[in-house]
């Protein structure tokens, strides 16, 4: 990833093996406009997308496809110094009924995703499944 910062709070994100970009924005209750995503919403997408990608690859090696799986991440900053992401509550809905196993498979994937792992753990991250 390369970041170039374009002034006015904000910045300029590239994948550089794909060429894809996207812009981030400041967050209006901290200086910016918040006419794109801010830094520290890109760690709730990071930590959903890491989840439905994880779930995904074990659905899959039991031949399930959760097409239209939901997942949302609600971020909850801090109102001390130093500011910072102290909650991020996910849910997820799954668009298939599962049996207890294969839903017991699901959580444990959700949880043992690389960025849930990587997030410091004073960061709460509750984590509410709706099943069918």
């Amino acid at each position: 990833m390369t970041v170039k910062y374009e002034g006015s709070l904000r910045c300029k994100v590239v994948h550089e093996p794909s060429g894809q970009a996207f812009r981030t924005d400041a967050p209006i209750d901290n200086n910016g406009k918040g006419e794109a995503a801010s830094p520290t919403d890109l760690c709730s997408a990071a930590l959903g997308t890491c989840m439905g990608t994880i779930i995904g690859m074990q659905m899959e090696n039991l031949g399930l496809d959760l097409a239209g799986m939901r997942i949302e991440v609600n971020k909850e900053m801090s109102n001390y110094k130093p500011r910072r992401i102290i909650k991020l509550s996910t849910e997820i809905w799954l668009p298939t009924k599962l049996d207890d196993k294969t839903k017991r498979t699901v959580e444990l994937a959700a949880k043992g995703c690389p960025v849930h792992h990587s997030l410091s753990s004073e960061i709460d991250k509750p984590i509410l499944f709706h099943w069918q």
